[in-house]
């Protein structure tokens, strides 16, 4: 069945050409009326990685953000624990993405402020979640490139380590130092593609949010789950751009035909 086949026709979002609707009954039965309100902590960072191999992760009319001064491209690894979904009878769940910061746009990148400031803005390449409601509710309203998985975290002081496993299969371990938080309100998007058409997400932020820069206290290694074979081969480094924290709230609004 189809993301069409599954969404409800109903009245779509004024002033934009919408691709999503104001109110989508997904796959589940659940209804979820947009923009839709999540309270998340995310825990993640972002690495400097060849251009020409990020390109390659990017649908058609997508930049990667110029993120350092030899023009190295951006990859940023989030685990997310999403508390509660505003979405009656939709319950927590757990998320890993990987994202490429990426605009459609010309804009002018100031290396290495823009891949902290532009860190979770871009491509939605993975998203493994805990739970088959989880995975319709972001492919049947956004399209977003969900799939069910294991992840499990492991708490040491400060610090946190995620592991995904997909299919029994380890995707990618990621271990990350908390860095300290201010209060934030600012605007996001994201992409993602549906049958060769660009999609772009927008979204509002309203969260304790933390970054630090240049950071070694994080590690990353990838499994042999297929999907982490190209992210490898990226060589990611022990060194990230910068580690990134967020405690909060998320809006996340129907998405616009790009």
């Amino acid at each position: 069945m189809s993301s069409n086949d599954r969404r409800e026709t109903n009245t779509p979002a004024q002033g934009t050409e919408s691709a999503g609707q104001e109110s989508v009954t997904i796959s589940t039965g659940h209804t979820v009326e947009l923009p839709v309100r999540l309270q998340a902590t995310m825990l993640g960072a972002t690495f400097a990685a060849p251009k020409g191999e990020v390109s390659a992760l990017l649908p058609d009319r997508l930049e990667p953000i110029r993120a350092t001064l030899t023009g190295d491209a951006a990859v940023t690894l989030l685990s997310v624990e999403y508390h509660a979904v505003d979405v009656p009878g939709l319950d927590p769940y757990d998320e890993f993405a990987v994202v490429v910061p990426a605009s459609h746009t010309a804009s002018s990148n100031v290396p290495y402020i823009s891949a902290m400031l532009e860190a979770t803005n871009g491509y939605v390449w993975a998203m493994p979640v805990t739970t088959a409601p989880a995975k319709a509710f972001g492919v049947d309203v956004w399209d977003y490139p969900k799939e069910v998985a294991a992840i499990d975290h492991a708490d040491e002081g400060s610090v946190r380590e995620t592991t995904v496993r997909v299919d029994g299969e380890r995707f990618v371990s990621l271990a990350v130092d908390r860095p300290p938080t201010t209060a934030v309100r600012r605007d996001g998007r994201s992409y993602t593609q549906k049958d060769g058409e660009l999609l772009e997400v927008p979204s509002e932020i309203d969260a304790e949010i933390g970054g630090w820069p240049f950071s070694d206290r994080v590690s990353v290694s990838f499994g042999t789950q297929h999907k982490a074979e190209p992210l490898e081969s990226l060589d990611l480094g022990p060194r990230a751009l910068g580690r990134i924290r967020l405690e909060g709230d998320l809006l996340f609004h129907a998405s616009e035909r790009v």
